[in-house]
C-alpha cells in the first residue's frame, strides 16, 4: 500500500512538471528544464559522488564558455565550473566535520609544492592591481586542485579507476574531434578555418591541439596484455582519430609537445642515466650561446609562414620575421618582462595580465593582430605568464611543481615492477611533459579543459605512489 501511495506521487508530480514546462516553453522559458538534471546532479553529489566526478570529466571538453554565449561577460564553463564550485563546497564541509584527511596524501612531496604555489598565489591576489579578478583566478585554481588532485587521489585508491578517468574525457574529447574534423571539411581542410572549428567547445586551435596531444600517449596504456582485445581495437581506432585530429588542428605547439614525449619515452626506454642527460644538456646549450647570432639571423631570413601544407608550416615554426603568430607570442613576452621588472616581487596579481599588458607593448614588436587595448588574451606561457602575475616566485613555485612531479614520478617508475602499474606511470608522465613543453608557448591552466587531466594526472601518480606501490613491491619481494 505505502508503495503503491509512494507511485501515486511520483505520477502527480510529473504530471504537474510537464504541464508546468509546456507551459513556460509557451511563453519562451526554457529553463525549467533543466530541473530534472540539476536533480539527478544533486542526487549523485550526495549518493554517487564517483559518477558525479566522472560526469563533470565526461563534460570538460564538451564545456563551453559563458563569454562565448554573451551572458553578461561572465567567464566561466558550463556545466563544469559551477559542478566543482559545488563538489569543492562539499569536499570543504566534510573536512570541518570530519576534521581529517590522509597524512600520506598531504605529506606528499608533490602536494606540498601544490600548496605551496596555491599560497603564494593568494598572497598575490591580496597584493594585485585588480583583486576581485586575482580572486576569481585563485578560486577557480582552488576548485581545480580540491576536485582533480585530492578527491582524484581518493578515487583512484580503487586501481581500475584510472580507466574511468581517462575514458570519460577521451570520449567527449573524440565527439569534439570528429565535429572539428567534419566542420573544417566543409572548409576544404584549409589551415585558416582550422583555427576556430573547434568552436565553441574549445576558444582556438592551440588550446584544442594541446588536449589533443595530452591525451595522445595515454591512449598507449590499453594496448596493456590485462585489456581485453576489443578495448585494444578501440584504442588502434582512437590513435588513428587523435593523429587526424593532431594533424588538422595545424597547432604547432602540439606537435612539438609530441616529439619532446617521444625523446623522453626513449629515455625511459633506454634508462639513459641523469648525469649523461646534464652532459648532453650544458653541451647544448654551450653550443646553442656560441651559435645564437647565427640562429637569430637565419631565423629573421625564414619568410615562410602558415600554410596548408604540412611541411611549409612546420618550417614557418620558426619564422619570427614575418609570421604574425610567432611575433605576437614575443610582443607578450616582452610585455611580460617589461610588467616584471616594474613589480618583480608580487606582480600585477593573478589572472591580471590580459587587463594590464597593453601599456608595456612598444609599437615596434606589434603586429597586425596586436591591439592598443590589450584585449586578445594572456601570456602565451606557463612560465613567463606567472612571471608578471605574481612575480619571481609565482614562476618559481609553479617550477617547484613540475619539477618535483618528474622527480618523484621518474623514481616511481623506476622502482615499480613491470606491469600495468609501472606503464601508467610512465604515459601520465609523458601526457604531462606534453604540456609543460607546450606550456613554453601557451597556458591553459586557468580552463577546465587542461586543469582536469593536469591535475588529474599528477594524483594518479601521487595515487599510486601512496597506495599501490608498496603493495607491488612487497608482492614482488615474495
Amino acid at each position: 500500500m505505502l508503495k503503491a501511495l509512494k507511485t501515486y506521487w511520483i505520477y502527480i508530480f510529473s504530471f504537474i512538471f510537464i504541464g508546468l514546462n509546456s507551459y513556460l516553453v509557451i511563453q519562451e522559458f526554457y529553463y525549467l528544464a533543466l530541473l530534472p538534471c540539476t536533480l539527478a546532479l544533486v542526487f549523485m553529489a550526495f549518493f554517487k559522488f564517483d559518477k558525479l566526478m566522472w560526469f563533470i570529466v565526461f563534460a570538460t571538453p564538451l564545456s563551453i564558455n559563458l563569454e562565448e554565449l554573451d551572458v553578461g561577460g561572465i567567464g566561466m564553463y558550463i556545466p563544469t565550473e559551477p559542478l566543482m564550485f559545488g563538489v569543492m563546497i562539499l569536499f570543504f564541509f566534510k573536512l570541518m566535520h570530519e576534521k581529517r584527511f590522509d597524512s600520506n596524501i598531504i605529506k606528499h612531496p608533490i602536494t606540498l609544492a601544490i600548496l605551496i604555489n596555491i599560497v603564494w598565489i593568494a598572497i598575490t591576489s591580496l597584493t594585485s592591481e585588480m583583486p576581485i579578478v586575482s580572486l576569481k583566478f585563485l578560486l577557480a585554481r582552488v576548485w581545480f586542485v580540491v576536485c582533480f588532485y585530492f578527491i582524484a587521489t581518493q578515487l583512484f585508491i580503487v586501481k581500475d579507476n584510472y580507466k574511468k578517468f581517462i575514458w570519460a574525457y577521451v570520449i567527449g574529447l573524440t565527439g569534439v574531434i570528429f565535429y572539428a574534423v567534419i566542420h573544417l571539411s566543409t572548409y576544404n581542410f584549409d589551415h585558416k578555418p582550422a583555427h576556430w572549428v573547434m568552436n565553441p567547445f574549445y576558444k582556438d586551435h592551440t588550446s584544442y591541439g594541446a588536449l589533443l596531444a595530452m591525451y595522445f600517449p595515454m591512449l598507449f596504456i590499453f594496448f596493456h596484455k590485462r585489456n581485453r582485445p576489443t578495448i585494444r581495437i578501440i584504442a588502434m581506432l582512437l590513435i588513428v582519430v587523435f593523429t587526424v585530429g593532431i594533424i588538422l588542428s595545424y597547432t604547432r605547439a602540439a606537435w612539438i609537445s609530441l616529439l619532446g614525449a617521444l625523446v623522453l619515452y626513449l629515455i625511459y626506454k633506454y634508462k639513459i642515466k641523469f648525469r649523461t642527460l646534464l652532459v648532453l644538456g650544458v653541451s647544448c646549450t654551450i653550443a646553442l650561446a656560441f651559435s645564437w647570432n647565427s640562429l637569430v639571423i637565419i631565423m629573421e631570413k625564414n619568410s615562410q609562414e602558415s600554410s596548408d601544407k604540412l611541411s611549409e608550416h612546420v618550417e614557418s615554426i620558426s619564422n619570427v620575421s614575418s609570421d604574425a603568430s610567432n611575433l605576437e607570442r614575443l610582443n607578450r613576452w616582452s610585455s611580460a618582462w617589461r610588467m616584471f621588472q616594474e613589480r618583480p616581487f608580487f606582480g600585477w596579481g593573478p589572472g591580471t595580465y590580459m587587463f594590464q599588458y597593453a601599456p608595456f607593448q612598444m609599437s615596434d614588436e606589434q603586429t597586425i593582430i596586436s591591439t592598443n587595448s590589450g584585449n586578445m588574451g594572456n601570456a602565451h606561457s606557463e612560465y613567463i605568464g606567472p612571471l608578471a602575475e605574481s612575480g619571481l616566485l609565482g614562476m618559481l613555485t609553479f617550477l617547484l611543481i613540475v619539477i618535483v612531479v618528474f622527480t618523484k614520478g621518474s623514481a616511481l617508475y623506476h622502482k615499480l615492477p613491470k606491469g600495468e602499474l609501472k606503464t601508467v606511470v610512465l604515459f601520465c608522465l609523458l601526457s604531462l611533459f606534453t604540456y609543460v613543453t607546450h606550456g613554453l608557448l601557451n597556458n591553459y591552466l586557468d580552463t577546465d579543459k587542461a586543469s582536469v587531466p593536469f591535475w588529474g594526472f599528477i594524483a594518479l601518480i601521487v595515487a599510486i605512489d601512496v597506495y599501490h606501490s608498496q603493495k607491488l613491491l612487497k608482492s614482488k619481494a615474495e
